[in-house]
């Protein structure tokens, strides 16, 4: 298993509630922010999905388990891994971290899938992305 794609986030304001503390929908923005860089890291970013093959990658369920609350101004850190994939569909493992990696804020579990822009139908995960994502996943 690869080491996963890390992208950094910080706790604003807006991310919070009056009591300065995040927030359980900004662990979801936080978290698609990450699966979006983590494309972009591949030089495979979700904009050339939709030009190139028309097909996008939307999410068809989501699992969060929210395990120590995030805080104004706290650095963090999103891991995102790739934990399986078949034709039409990838599964991801995410977790929000303390920015030293330590300390596991929550754990979200996400299923997606490639669908066609234009009817809505489920599609193959298109190539190239298929074979970066497989030799992401497996380390190389």
């Amino acid at each position: 298993m690869s080491a996963p794609h890390l992208f950094p986030v910080r706790v604003y304001f807006e991310d919070t509630d009056a009591g300065g503390v995040a927030y359980h929908a900004s662990y979801l923005r936080w978290a698609e922010r990450a699966r979006t860089e983590s494309l972009r890291a591949m030089q495979l970013p979700h904009s050339l999905m939709m030009e190139r093959h028309n097909t996008m990658l939307v999410v068809r369920r989501i699992e969060v388990e929210y395990v120590r609350p995030a805080r104004l101004d706290q650095a963090l850190v999103v891991a995102t891994r790739l934990a399986g994939m078949r034709a039409a569909t990838l599964d991801l493992d995410q977790q929000v971290l303390a920015e030293d990696g330590q300390m596991i804020l929550a754990r979200l579990v996400v299923g997606l899938v490639a669908l066609q822009a234009d009817t809505l139908r489920p599609t193959r995960i298109p190539e190239p992305w298929r074979t970066a994502l497989a030799r992401d996943a497996a380390g190389n």
